[in-house]
């Protein structure tokens, strides 16, 4: 029962315990979670809220209350003689309570509203735009990981071999086949190994460490990096955020035309007094006495000297500009897309000769152990040639760690 019972919590455990991996879509959506500019996001969106509220109102009866007291030098009096009008107080005492109501303004409220909502959509896109752009970063640093790993385990690759290789020689050295000193190079050779272990693995630990900042997500040098499997890259359109960052750029400018054209109708407000105050609306009558007043307000900006006018040029003026920056943008895009095109193609070829130059290596270094094994070279000699086919090793692994950049960088160059 004791063993069932550990068997199960041994089960349990093998999810904790497993290595933990990372894509590099995870980091490209850890980063556009986690960078603190995507936290503006949520803020404008809060802000628009309020803007909005704040337009909303507008439709609102606006409610004002008004208090005052006057002492005046001199008031009106009846010029009549034996008049029984008394003259005014000099000290005349006033409070009212108004009430204005929109009740047309041609559209504008609603124009407002679309300006605020195409500002909110500009911004938001813009966030996305400056985010996107660290892909860039994120894959320079994935792929320095990458080539860091690989480069390790070739190094322990070669320190196995090598290892293997001693106690060939050590055996050879019992049985006097070989030079005494032959195994004290090997051990050397390890010693070095180690040396670049240790060098690779800070390494690591720094790449790490800058791409978890980046992502704000805590990794260790414990992480596994998974190399993505990246097609070659198929010509097709452009999906960058810049292109609706533009879209969005004129969007706002045509409802800031909109909103342009709607300030200059007309405006028409129903209004409400309510008041108390010596005197009142009848001026002859000098004693305290309550009033009220009720109408409609029309404003209207008849002619406004073409000012309207010229900004809705300066308007149809942005939006030109906003085109021949999108079409820059997408000319230099697409030079990038050739020239990382090019690289990709160059890189290609250079992996082919790469793997014949490896095969090559690998049977000179077959006949090297050979000899070694025979006595008929030194172990600096075999040390060399086993060099050679590391480095040579390397070299792929970096062209082969190169080439998935490349399309990686093409893929966030062209907008996939």
């Amino acid at each position: 029962m004791k063993r069932i019972l550990f068997i199960l919590l041994y089960i349990t455990m093998i999810p904790s315990m497993a290595q933990q991996s990372i894509t590099l879509e995870d980091c490209y959506n850890l980063v556009a979670q986690n960078y603190p500019l995507a936290k503006q996001s949520q803020l404008f969106e809060a802000q628009n809220v309020l803007d909005t509220d704040v337009i909303t109102n507008s439709k609102l009866p606006q409610l004002y209350l008004d208090a005052k007291a006057t002492y005046q030098s001199d008031v009106i009096e009846v010029p009549i003689p034996n008049s029984s009008i008394e003259p005014q107080n000099k000290d005349q005492y006033r409070a009212t309570f108004s009430v204005n109501q929109l009740i047309y303004n041609g559209g504008l409220t609603d124009a407002s509203l679309k300006v605020k909502s195409a500002q909110l959509k500009t911004k938001q896109k813009q966030i996305e735009t400056d985010i996107y752009k660290l892909k860039f970063q994120v894959n320079q640093l994935f792929f320095s990981i990458l080539l860091v790993q690989e480069s390790y385990e070739l190094l322990e690759a070669k320190k196995a071999q090598l290892k293997s290789k001693l106690k060939e020689v050590q055996s050879g050295i019992k049985y006097g086949t070989l030079l005494p000193s032959s195994d004290k190079i090997l051990e050397v050779e390890l010693l070095k190994i180690n040396q670049q272990l240790i060098e690779v693995e800070n390494n690591k630990i720094i790449l790490i460490e800058t791409l978890s900042r980046l992502m704000s997500q805590q990794l260790d040098a414990s992480t596994f990096f998974q190399n993505p499997i990246i097609e070659s890259p198929l010509h097709s359109d452009l999906n960058r955020p810049e292109l609706e960052l533009f879209q969005f750029k004129k969007e706002e400018i045509e409802s800031s035309k909109l909103l342009l054209s709607k300030q200059n109708m007309p405006k028409l407000h129903g209004f409400a007094t309510g008041g108390y105050g010596n005197p009142g609306l009848n001026m002859l009558d000098n004693s305290f006495q309550t009033f009220y007043t009720v109408g409609v307000n029309l404003h209207w900006n008849v002619f406004d000297w073409n000012s309207s006018k010229k900004q809705q040029e300066s308007f149809s003026i942005n939006k030109d500009i906003l085109d021949t920056e999108t079409e820059t943008f997408i000319l230099n895009t697409n030079i990038e897309l050739n020239k990382q095109q090019k690289e990709i193609d160059k890189i290609a070829l250079i992996i082919e000769s790469d793997q014949e130059i490896i095969n090559l290596r690998k049977n000179v270094l077959q006949i090297s152990e050979s000899q070694l094994k025979n006595g008929v070279i030194t172990s600096s000699a075999y040390i060399t040639e086993l060099t050679n086919l590391y480095e040579d090793e390397n070299i792929l692994v970096r062209h082969r760690i190169q080439l998935q950049l490349a399309k990686a960088n093409y893929n966030v160059i062209k907008g996939q």
